[in-house]
């Protein structure tokens, strides 16, 4: 990993936000893909879900969500969620999210390299459920949430929805209840909006992840390709 790989945003609100970025070795056009961290940070695994989706044709910038309250880099321990990663997690709130996401999305239009109209989101855990505000505040062509907690509370936004949305579910997470994802899907059916709902039976929360407990090989290579699917459909690569 180089320093060459990050970029410094300016929001909105006048704060700097860190982003790790990965190309294509392509010229271009490409599309590009905005990828929402899970909230242990813009980690290890994070950056190589990145490098994969560069491989796969896609320019993808990862924005440091915890910026207002956190140094720069910071990545927790998959096992420190309660003392490292919650008193960031709680600060964050839907307005400050929609401002990085707005910074994420206008310097991807900035890249030569990138195919303005084509652009889409992904995310893991509490990243999920960021890629789904994702796709209401932004004018998004495709969106992605691996187990996105907490999705329901915001479900009010599937009216704006703009592009299909791909969701994945573990169906052992005990984390998110069959209710909460019914919560989800029941407004995006409301809203009219075009979806692929995926609830994987034998997977845990966190099961595309290799560096968690919770890993599941069979099931995040199954999501995997259907999410390099999905994407090719959606935005082409």
């Amino acid at each position: 990993m180089s320093d060459q790989n990050f970029v410094t945003l300016t929001v909105a609100d006048g704060t700097k936000m860190r982003a790790y970025t990965a190309f294509p070795s392509t010229n271009g056009p490409v599309p590009g893909i905005i990828l929402l961290q899970e909230a242990f940070g813009v980690n290890h695994h994070i950056r190589s879900v990145a490098d994969r989706l560069a491989k796969a044709g896609y320019a993808v910038v990862a924005p440091e969500l915890f910026h207002r309250t956190a140094k720069p880099g910071l990545e927790i321990a998959y096992s420190d969620f309660a003392k490292g990663a919650m008193p960031h997690y709680n600060a964050i709130n839907n307005k400050d999210l929609a401002a990085d996401l707005q910074a994420s999305y206008e310097w991807l239009q900035t890249q030569d390299q990138v195919n303005s109209d084509k652009i889409g989101s992904i995310g893991f855990c509490m990243g999920g459920r960021v890629s789904f505000l994702a796709n209401a505040v932004l004018p998004l062509a495709a969106a992605v949430s691996y187990y996105g907690g907490g999705t329901h509370t915001i479900k009010n936004q599937a009216a704006d929805l703009h592009g299909p949305h791909l969701f994945f579910w573990g169906g052992l997470d005990a984390h998110i209840t069959k209710e909460h994802i019914a919560e989800v899907t029941d407004a995006v059916d409301a809203a009219g909006k075009p979806y692929i709902n995926t609830v994987i039976s034998y997977a845990d929360h966190g099961f595309n992840c290799d560096e968690r407990p919770s890993y599941n090989a069979e099931a995040a290579a199954e999501a995997w390709a259907l999410t390099l699917a999905f994407f090719g459909e959606k935005l082409g690569a």
